[in-house]
Protein backbone atom coordinates (compact mmCIF):
# COMPACT_ATOMS: atom_id res chain seq x y z
CA UNK A 1 0.00 0.00 0.00
CA UNK A 2 1.10 3.53 -0.76
CA UNK A 3 -0.91 5.81 1.52
CA UNK A 4 -0.84 9.57 1.02
CA UNK A 5 -2.71 12.49 2.53
CA UNK A 6 -5.33 13.47 -0.04
CA UNK A 7 -4.94 17.01 -1.38
CA UNK A 8 -6.30 18.97 -4.33
CA UNK A 9 -2.89 19.88 -5.73
CA UNK A 10 -1.08 16.56 -6.17
CA UNK A 11 -4.32 14.66 -6.68
CA UNK A 12 -6.37 17.20 -8.61
CA UNK A 13 -7.03 14.84 -11.54
CA UNK A 14 -7.55 11.64 -9.58
CA UNK A 15 -10.70 9.68 -10.33
CA UNK A 16 -12.04 6.44 -8.88
CA UNK A 17 -13.47 3.70 -11.09
CA UNK A 18 -16.66 2.04 -9.86
CA UNK A 19 -15.19 -1.47 -9.91
CA UNK A 20 -15.69 -4.41 -7.55
CA UNK A 21 -13.89 -7.71 -7.49
CA UNK A 22 -11.28 -9.97 -5.99
CA UNK A 23 -8.48 -7.56 -6.91
CA UNK A 24 -9.84 -5.03 -4.45
CA UNK A 25 -10.09 -7.37 -1.48
CA UNK A 26 -13.75 -8.12 -2.07
CA UNK A 27 -13.23 -11.91 -2.13
CA UNK A 28 -14.26 -12.28 1.49
CA UNK A 29 -16.94 -14.30 3.20
CA UNK A 30 -18.01 -11.44 5.44
CA UNK A 31 -17.33 -7.75 6.00
CA UNK A 32 -17.64 -5.75 9.25
CA UNK A 33 -20.66 -3.49 9.58
CA UNK A 34 -21.49 -0.83 12.15
CA UNK A 35 -24.64 0.03 14.12
CA UNK A 36 -25.23 3.22 12.14
CA UNK A 37 -25.71 1.26 8.90
CA UNK A 38 -27.78 -1.67 10.15
CA UNK A 39 -31.12 -0.23 9.04
CA UNK A 40 -29.89 -0.34 5.44
CA UNK A 41 -27.73 -3.46 5.66
CA UNK A 42 -30.41 -5.70 7.19
CA UNK A 43 -32.48 -5.53 4.01
CA UNK A 44 -29.64 -7.04 1.94
CA UNK A 45 -27.41 -9.21 4.14
CA UNK A 46 -27.61 -11.64 7.06
CA UNK A 47 -25.96 -9.86 10.01
CA UNK A 48 -24.04 -12.08 12.41
CA UNK A 49 -21.18 -11.84 14.90
CA UNK A 50 -17.66 -13.06 14.14
CA UNK A 51 -14.29 -12.79 15.84
CA UNK A 52 -11.76 -10.45 14.26
CA UNK A 53 -8.00 -11.07 14.00
CA UNK A 54 -7.58 -9.99 17.64
CA UNK A 55 -10.27 -12.36 18.87
CA UNK A 56 -12.77 -9.58 19.53
CA UNK A 57 -16.39 -10.00 18.49
CA UNK A 58 -17.47 -7.86 15.54
CA UNK A 59 -20.81 -7.51 13.78
CA UNK A 60 -20.45 -8.56 10.13
CA UNK A 61 -22.52 -8.84 6.97
CA UNK A 62 -22.40 -12.39 5.62
CA UNK A 63 -21.45 -12.43 1.94
CA UNK A 64 -20.84 -16.15 1.33
CA UNK A 65 -21.03 -19.62 2.77
CA UNK A 66 -17.32 -20.48 2.74
CA UNK A 67 -14.00 -18.71 3.17
CA UNK A 68 -12.97 -16.52 0.24
CA UNK A 69 -16.47 -16.53 -1.25
CA UNK A 70 -18.43 -13.37 -1.96
CA UNK A 71 -21.75 -14.29 -3.55
CA UNK A 72 -22.72 -10.64 -3.92
CA UNK A 73 -20.17 -10.28 -6.70
CA UNK A 74 -21.36 -11.18 -10.18
CA UNK A 75 -19.19 -10.25 -13.16
CA UNK A 76 -17.47 -7.57 -11.03
CA UNK A 77 -20.80 -5.97 -10.17
CA UNK A 78 -22.15 -5.73 -6.62
CA UNK A 79 -25.53 -7.46 -6.40
CA UNK A 80 -27.13 -5.29 -3.72
CA UNK A 81 -28.50 -1.76 -3.67
CA UNK A 82 -26.72 -1.06 -0.37
CA UNK A 83 -23.01 -1.70 0.05
CA UNK A 84 -21.40 -1.96 3.51
CA UNK A 85 -19.44 1.15 4.43
CA UNK A 86 -16.11 -0.70 4.30
CA UNK A 87 -16.87 -1.55 0.67
CA UNK A 88 -18.29 1.90 -0.14
CA UNK A 89 -15.14 3.69 1.08
CA UNK A 90 -13.10 2.40 -1.86
CA UNK A 91 -9.36 3.21 -1.79
CA UNK A 92 -9.70 5.76 1.03
CA UNK A 93 -8.99 5.57 4.74
CA UNK A 94 -8.83 7.82 7.75
CA UNK A 95 -5.41 8.94 8.90
CA UNK A 96 -3.78 11.51 11.13
CA UNK A 97 -1.72 14.45 9.95
CA UNK A 98 2.07 14.20 9.91
CA UNK A 99 2.31 16.76 12.73
CA UNK A 100 2.29 14.68 15.97
CA UNK A 101 0.68 17.60 17.81
CA UNK A 102 -2.26 17.70 15.41
CA UNK A 103 -4.92 15.09 16.22
CA UNK A 104 -7.18 16.13 13.34
CA UNK A 105 -8.37 13.21 11.27
CA UNK A 106 -8.04 13.50 7.50
CA UNK A 107 -8.64 11.48 4.35
CA UNK A 108 -5.79 9.39 3.01
CA UNK A 109 -5.74 7.49 -0.27
CA UNK A 110 -3.95 4.33 -1.35
CA UNK A 111 -2.19 5.47 -4.51
CA UNK A 112 -1.46 1.86 -5.49
CA UNK A 113 -5.13 0.99 -5.72
CA UNK A 114 -5.92 -0.08 -9.32
CA UNK A 115 -9.27 1.72 -9.23
CA UNK A 116 -7.50 5.09 -9.32
CA UNK A 117 -7.11 6.95 -12.62
CA UNK A 118 -4.97 10.08 -12.95
CA UNK A 119 -6.52 11.90 -15.87
CA UNK A 120 -7.88 15.35 -16.64
CA UNK A 121 -10.34 13.80 -19.10
CA UNK A 122 -13.86 12.73 -18.22
CA UNK A 123 -14.19 9.00 -17.59
CA UNK A 124 -17.72 7.62 -17.87
CA UNK A 125 -17.40 4.91 -15.22
CA UNK A 126 -15.30 6.89 -12.72
CA UNK A 127 -15.97 9.56 -10.10
CA UNK A 128 -13.87 12.71 -9.82
CA UNK A 129 -12.46 13.45 -6.38
CA UNK A 130 -12.03 17.19 -6.91
CA UNK A 131 -13.83 19.75 -9.03
CA UNK A 132 -11.89 21.47 -11.86
CA UNK A 133 -11.17 24.52 -9.68
CA UNK A 134 -10.07 22.49 -6.66
CA UNK A 135 -13.22 22.13 -4.58
CA UNK A 136 -14.45 18.80 -3.24
CA UNK A 137 -16.77 16.78 -5.45
CA UNK A 138 -20.01 15.32 -4.06
CA UNK A 139 -18.31 11.94 -4.33
CA UNK A 140 -15.46 12.74 -1.94
CA UNK A 141 -17.82 14.57 0.43
CA UNK A 142 -19.81 11.33 0.66
CA UNK A 143 -16.59 9.36 1.24
CA UNK A 144 -15.72 11.74 4.09
CA UNK A 145 -19.07 10.94 5.72
CA UNK A 146 -18.50 7.23 5.17
CA UNK A 147 -15.06 7.35 6.80
CA UNK A 148 -16.37 9.42 9.71
CA UNK A 149 -19.14 6.88 10.32
CA UNK A 150 -16.64 4.01 10.23
CA UNK A 151 -14.38 5.79 12.69
CA UNK A 152 -17.22 6.43 15.14
CA UNK A 153 -18.57 2.94 14.52
CA UNK A 154 -15.55 1.22 16.08
CA UNK A 155 -16.56 2.31 19.57
CA UNK A 156 -20.27 1.92 18.88
CA UNK A 157 -19.72 -1.68 17.81
CA UNK A 158 -17.76 -2.44 20.96
CA UNK A 159 -20.52 -1.04 23.15
CA UNK A 160 -23.21 -2.96 21.27
CA UNK A 161 -21.35 -6.27 21.52
CA UNK A 162 -20.65 -5.71 25.22
CA UNK A 163 -24.33 -4.95 25.89
CA UNK A 164 -25.38 -8.16 24.16
CA UNK A 165 -22.78 -10.20 26.06
CA UNK A 166 -23.77 -8.69 29.38
CA UNK A 167 -27.31 -9.99 28.89
CA UNK A 168 -26.07 -13.32 27.46
CA UNK A 169 -27.97 -12.74 24.23
CA UNK A 170 -25.41 -14.08 21.77
CA UNK A 171 -24.93 -17.73 20.91
CA UNK A 172 -22.96 -19.71 18.34
CA UNK A 173 -24.86 -21.54 15.63
CA UNK A 174 -24.32 -24.18 12.96
CA UNK A 175 -26.47 -24.28 9.86
CA UNK A 176 -26.54 -27.18 7.40
CA UNK A 177 -27.84 -26.00 4.04
CA UNK A 178 -29.17 -28.18 1.21
CA UNK A 179 -28.15 -26.83 -2.17
CA UNK A 180 -29.85 -29.36 -4.38
CA UNK A 181 -28.90 -32.91 -5.25
CA UNK A 182 -26.14 -34.17 -3.00
CA UNK A 183 -24.69 -30.68 -2.51
CA UNK A 184 -24.69 -29.25 0.98
CA UNK A 185 -22.92 -26.46 2.83
CA UNK A 186 -22.28 -26.01 6.54
CA UNK A 187 -22.19 -22.52 7.99
CA UNK A 188 -20.35 -22.37 11.32
CA UNK A 189 -18.02 -20.18 13.35
CA UNK A 190 -20.50 -17.33 13.72
CA UNK A 191 -22.78 -16.10 16.50
CA UNK A 192 -26.25 -14.64 16.44
CA UNK A 193 -28.76 -13.24 18.91
CA UNK A 194 -30.90 -15.80 20.73
CA UNK A 195 -34.41 -14.53 20.06
CA UNK A 196 -35.96 -16.50 22.92
CA UNK A 197 -33.56 -14.97 25.44
CA UNK A 198 -34.17 -11.54 23.98
CA UNK A 199 -37.94 -11.94 24.24
CA UNK A 200 -37.57 -13.08 27.85
CA UNK A 201 -35.70 -9.95 28.96
CA UNK A 202 -37.16 -7.93 31.78
CA UNK A 203 -38.74 -4.55 31.13
CA UNK A 204 -35.79 -2.98 32.90
CA UNK A 205 -33.25 -4.68 30.62
CA UNK A 206 -35.21 -3.73 27.50
CA UNK A 207 -35.44 -0.14 28.73
CA UNK A 208 -31.70 -0.11 29.37
CA UNK A 209 -30.98 -1.36 25.84
CA UNK A 210 -33.24 1.35 24.46
CA UNK A 211 -31.54 4.08 26.50
CA UNK A 212 -28.13 2.91 25.29
CA UNK A 213 -29.31 2.98 21.68
CA UNK A 214 -28.94 -0.79 21.18
CA UNK A 215 -32.54 -1.94 20.98
CA UNK A 216 -33.03 -1.03 17.33
CA UNK A 217 -29.72 -2.70 16.42
CA UNK A 218 -30.94 -5.96 17.96
CA UNK A 219 -34.16 -5.81 15.96
CA UNK A 220 -32.16 -5.16 12.79
CA UNK A 221 -29.90 -8.16 13.44
CA UNK A 222 -32.87 -10.44 14.08
CA UNK A 223 -34.72 -9.22 10.98
CA UNK A 224 -31.62 -9.64 8.80
CA UNK A 225 -31.57 -13.42 9.18
CA UNK A 226 -34.34 -13.58 6.58
CA UNK A 227 -31.63 -12.64 4.06
CA UNK A 228 -30.04 -16.08 4.42
CA UNK A 229 -32.47 -17.17 1.71
CA UNK A 230 -30.88 -14.63 -0.61
CA UNK A 231 -27.35 -15.92 0.10
CA UNK A 232 -28.47 -19.51 -0.50
CA UNK A 233 -30.10 -18.57 -3.81
CA UNK A 234 -26.92 -16.74 -4.88
CA UNK A 235 -24.93 -19.87 -3.98
CA UNK A 236 -27.18 -22.07 -6.09
CA UNK A 237 -26.88 -19.62 -8.98
CA UNK A 238 -23.08 -19.63 -8.69
CA UNK A 239 -23.01 -23.45 -8.70
CA UNK A 240 -25.04 -23.57 -11.91
CA UNK A 241 -22.95 -21.05 -13.84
Amino acid sequence: MNHALLNNVEHKNLKVKRDYGTGFGHDQMCVPVYPAELRHAQGEYPLVFAKDAEGKMQLVALLGLEQGENLYLNNNEWQASYKPLLIEKGPFLIGRNANPNDNTLSIHVDLDDPRLIDSSDDVSDADSIFLPHGGNSDYIDNIANVLSTIHAGQDENYKFVEACHALELTESFVLDIKLGGDNTARLSGFHTINEEKFNALSKEDVASLFEQGHLQSIYMVLASMAQLRRVIEYKKRAMNQ
